[in-house]
């Protein structure tokens, strides 16, 4: 799998490290509505807990992000895939879950699962709506009943 992406003349280098400033990721978060309103240390304990990892660089900056939870057997979410503004109609963001689907800890995966409110993108990458169900329980919404 190549290493960089060139997109206009620059190459984007590629990564599954975590161990990057969290504050470069919130840059990308605060582009975003649904990810807008996260914090610094929230943003590093969850880069601490997740799985997987691909980011994209451009040089020192962060351009690009996904990352992905999962038992590496049966299932595996992606979650919080974003592309800088400035990067995006690039490929960028279908390199992130391209590089998701091949990773070589993720080649058992039965299935990946995400959210999202971009089903266009996803569906020219292969997945489908029609194979989804679920559920979900907010914490800011929901009291469990007792």
């Amino acid at each position: 799998m190549p290493a960089a992406l060139n997109t206009d003349e620059q190459a984007i280098a590629f990564s599954d490290r975590t161990d990057f400033d969290a504050a470069q990721l919130l840059h990308l978060y605060r582009q975003a509505a649904w990810a807008k309103h996260r914090d610094l240390e929230q943003t590093r304990a969850m880069l601490s807990n997740t799985d997987v990892v691909i980011s994209a660089w451009d040089g020192a900056r962060l351009v690009a992000f996904g990352r992905v939870l999962t038992d590496y057997v049966y299932r595996a979410t992606i979650w919080d895939v974003i592309v800088d503004r400035d990067y995006q109609g690039r490929t960028i963001g279908s390199e992130i879950v391209r590089r998701i689907l091949d990773h070589p800890t993720l080649q058992q995966v039965e299935l990946f699962w995400l959210c999202t409110r971009m089903p266009g993108f996803y569906e020219r990458l292969g997945f489908s709506a029609k194979e989804q169900t679920g559920m979900v329980w907010s914490r800011k919404k929901s009291k469990p009943s007792r």
